[in-house]
């Protein structure tokens, strides 16, 4: 394995810069965690109490933090950035979903054009792996949403890997949770509706096949026209489950009070038979 060698006269700060700028490049994600002590210091060809002294500087720094089973990379806007915004999806009020929505509407499409711009031979390979993952996981998952939904986000982020705009890639990356987190709520919300898995995969197939024939504009339009059916068709559902709702109180209210008006509520709720026009 070929070793980066670093010699400077302050060895702990050259390697701390070192690792810095490979976080602030993108090749250390949030997430990542770094290889064990040794490994690393013989990658790095330096003594271990350099490195460990390294690494303390950075995680005083906030791009490094220690917990159980390693040393792993911080988001670069930090917790207290993502946390919130990720309590707001996890309330599942239709309004921070549609606003998240809204805002990867207008980012997903700008990370896609840039994508197929400046994507890397390396990158392509990437977003290509991603999305014969995500292909994979749709033809062997019939009733769990969360592996397709893992699939998914690993993709997205791969774009914004391949964006090449290091404020994009670390404002996404640092959002990763909320990222998937609203993936994986938008396919439960979507997963059982006849028909719309397959489009979902075809979205994403256009968006991966834009970018891997270099057509900036068409995956921009294929990246925009994903996140604007997943709004619109949530939309539908929110519209068809409030009236559902509403005509099922009717009903209840009409029931004398043995219990059952409130049985038939419950088995409303488990109800997934919307379809959309």
């Amino acid at each position: 394995m070929a070793r980066d060698r670093i010699r400077p006269a302050k060895l702990a700060e050259a390697v701390a810069e070192h690792l810095e700028s490979l976080i602030l490049e993108g090749s250390l994600r949030p997430g990542d965690r770094l290889l064990a002590e040794r490994d690393l210091a013989n990658k790095l060809d330096v003594s271990r109490p350099s490195l460990r002294e390294a690494l303390d500087l950075l995680e005083q720094r906030g791009l490094l933090q220690s917990g159980r089973g390693g040393t792993y990379v911080s988001g670069l806007l930090g917790d207290g950035f993502s946390t919130p915004l990720l309590e707001m999806l996890e309330t599942n009020e239709p309004s921070s979903t549609y606003d998240y929505l809204e805002f990867r509407g207008a980012v997903e499409g700008t990370a896609a054009y840039f994508a197929a711009l400046r994507a890397s031979d390396m990158d392509r390979e990437m977003v290509h792996a991603h999305f014969l993952t995500m292909e994979a996981a749709h033809a062997e998952t019939e009733s769990d949403p969360s592996r397709e939904a893992d699939a998914d986000t690993d993709f997205h982020l791969s774009i914004y890997e391949a964006s090449h705009n290091l404020m994009m890639l670390h404002v996404m990356s640092s959002l990763g949770d909320v990222l998937h987190k609203d993936v994986l709520y938008n396919r439960s919300k979507l997963y059982t509706r006849k028909g719309v898995r397959a489009l979902l995969l075809d979205q994403h197939r256009a968006v991966h096949d834009a970018i891997l024939s270099g057509d900036a504009e068409a995956a921009r339009a294929a990246a925009e026209a994903h996140v604007n059916f997943t709004k619109a068709a949530l939309h539908e559902i929110d519209k068809a489950d409030n009236r559902l709702e509403k005509s099922l109180r009717r009903i209840v209210s009409n029931i004398p009070g043995d219990g059952s008006g409130q049985e038939i509520l419950q088995l409303a709720g488990a109800s997934d038979d919307f379809q959309m026009d």
